[in-house]
């Protein structure tokens, strides 16, 4: 049986075998690029002024339609503070940005109409995005300037996410605040809305204008471009979005390189770049200081997405730094879709919630499989370094109690083939944390070469075939080293941990078996392991 994947225009032959097992780095996916003549089209000349108050709107896209109907070329926009409402790029148009550019993007609501967009996987009534592109072919944007979203009009704020200082000017600039004193909004429809939890999701029978009144809480995302081909963002910094900065959607053949995505660390659903089945991507050189994930693959939710049935695959992604972010590099929730040969490598995380963030929940079904991560390096990290959970935003069962799986249905989430190498992190709360479900067990997760400085060790919950080789565990504070609860087939080779630990191993749960430790020096714990919960002490071999 053999597998294949595209790489760029030219099909390699694997075997299965080797693709499951350890992929060769030197044959990654490739995404095709973009060319475009030279011919230069100046907004300029289309009536755009750089004062910071006169709406371009016109004027770039004019330029836009200008430069696609002569066979495409460059759209430049000048060093200048260009103000507009929504850009709409087209076929074989490289939009650039001059240094000292600013293109920033009105506070004014109306500029925006409501269109049948797509949120969070699912088909809804959003906001027109500021930079968008749907069905086109050949396009860019490229430079050295800046792409503001101006997303602070459009978000509620939390105060514990400000200072006292920035909460009170937030509250000088207008706006509504809750009743409780703790959430700003930036209007009362926008609080309305929030309050009653009302959505975008366009459901049978609904149309937009279904949404008129709730339409300013439907905030769009700073780029969304979809089903393109040929894609390019290069160079710029793209900032302050409404709700995600960058969204590559349905898109084939897709680089982003030396990109900046800037968000305040307050912006809700603020993620720097949400890649949603998407073929062919390169993602490589760029910076992510967000609110939100960093850098995170999806392919839908639930069952519009496992009705879409596009998979995220054939991504490389590779020298980036990700600052502040839920998520460094992040896989889900949306991604019924799913997931597959994925390469992350030589990238760096600083101060992110957790590092490597794997996530799904029943509901989502979906497949995702084939990935590889080597070579990253995190310091502060605020909770895991390296995280797997199919509780996401739903409550898991508590330990030692016993629940009714539920059938395997098309509903069910599945993780497994994940080959993850040489990972450095000094300062999280925890090291590595697994967590599958009943039914349907994390599988085929391999962790090798790992140095982890962290309060916390390793947690491994409903998992299965979990090989672990060569990690270093410095946890100040773990007692266990090592929990694991109802998994089998679980691996340790080479296990190193802090002189004088508590206890070495926390075995639970009747359903757990062939646990196997070699190369470890068990006489540093005091306490070898103990057994809750049906757990038998001939589940635990150490060899």
């Amino acid at each position: 049986m053999v597998k294949r994947i595209l790489l760029g225009l030219s099909l390699v032959t694997l075997s299965t075998a080797s693709v499951n097992a350890q992929y060769s780095w030197d044959k990654l996916p490739k995404a095709v690029e973009p060319y475009f003549k030279k011919d230069t089209f100046n907004i300029v000349s289309y009536g755009a002024k750089a004062d910071g108050i006169t709406l371009n709107t016109k004027s770039i896209n004019d330029a836009i339609v200008a430069c696609n109907k002569s066979g495409g070329g460059v759209v430049l926009i000048p060093a200048g503070y260009w103000l507009s409402g929504p850009v709409v790029l087209k076929s074989n148009v490289n939009l650039h940005l001059n240094s000292a550019s600013i293109l920033q993007f009105t506070t004014d609501f109306n500029q925006y109409p409501l269109i049948e967009g797509n949120w969070e996987g699912k088909k809804q009534a959003r906001n027109q995005p500021p930079l968008s592109a749907d069905n086109v072919v050949n396009v860019a944007i490229t430079g050295k300037g800046i792409v503001d979203g101006n997303g602070d009009a459009w978000r509620m704020v939390n105060k514990d996410k400000l200072t006292e200082n920035e909460w009170k000017k937030r509250i000088e600039s207008g706006g509504v605040v809750s009743s409780n004193g703790k959430t700003w909004y930036p209007n009362e429809n926008i609080k309305k809305a929030s309050d009653e939890k009302l959505t975008g999701e366009m459901g049978a029978g609904k149309t937009l204008k279904d949404f008129e009144a709730i339409k300013d809480f439907l905030r769009p995302n700073l780029l969304v471009f979809t089903s393109c081909k040929k894609v390019l963002l290069e160079g710029l910094t793209f900032q302050n979005s409404p709700a995600w900065c960058l969204h590559p959607l349905l898109c084939v053949d897709l680089t982003i390189r030396n990109v900046y995505a800037k968000n305040p660390d307050y912006a809700q659903n603020g993620d720097g770049l949400d890649i949603e089945s998407c073929k062919n991507v390169l993602v490589e050189s760029s910076i992510f200081d967000v609110g939100d994930d960093g850098i995170c693959i999806k392919s839908g939710k639930d069952e519009e997405g496992r009705k879409r049935g596009i998979p995220t695959e054939n991504v490389v992604i590779r020298n980036n730094t990700v600052y502040k972010a839920h998520g460094g590099f992040v896989i889900g929730s949306e991604m019924s879709g799913g997931a597959r040969n994925i390469f992350v490598y030589d990238c760096s995380f600083m101060g992110t919630d957790k590092g490597l963030r794997f996530k799904t929940a029943r509901g989502r079904g979906g497949m995702v499989e084939n990935i590889y991560c080597k070579d990253i390096f995190m310091k502060d990290i605020i909770q895991e370094a390296i995280y797997f959970d199919m509780y996401y935003f739903t409550k898991p069962p508590k330990p030692g109690e016993v629940v009714e799986a539920p059938a395997v249905t098309e509903s069910t989430p599945q993780f497994q083939n994940f080959y993850i190498d040489n990972i450095i992190c000094n300062g999280a709360e925890k090291g590595v944390f697994i967590r599958g479900l009943p039914e349907m067990s994390i599988k085929n997760i391999n962790l090798n070469n790992l140095v982890l400085k962290t309060k916390k060790g390793i947690e491994i919950i409903e998992a299965q075939n979990i090989n672990l080789n060569n990690i270093q565990s410095d946890a100040d504070k773990a007692n266990p080293v090592v929990y694991i609860e109802n998994s089998n087939k679980v691996s340790f080779n080479g296990l190193v941990y802090n002189n004088n630990s508590e206890q070495l191993f926390s075995i639970n749960g009747n359903r757990t078996k062939d646990i196997k430790t070699i190369k470890t020096n068990i006489a540093n714990a005091k306490k070898k392991a103990e057994f809750n919960n049906g757990a038998l002490e001939n589940s635990l071999e150490i060899q």
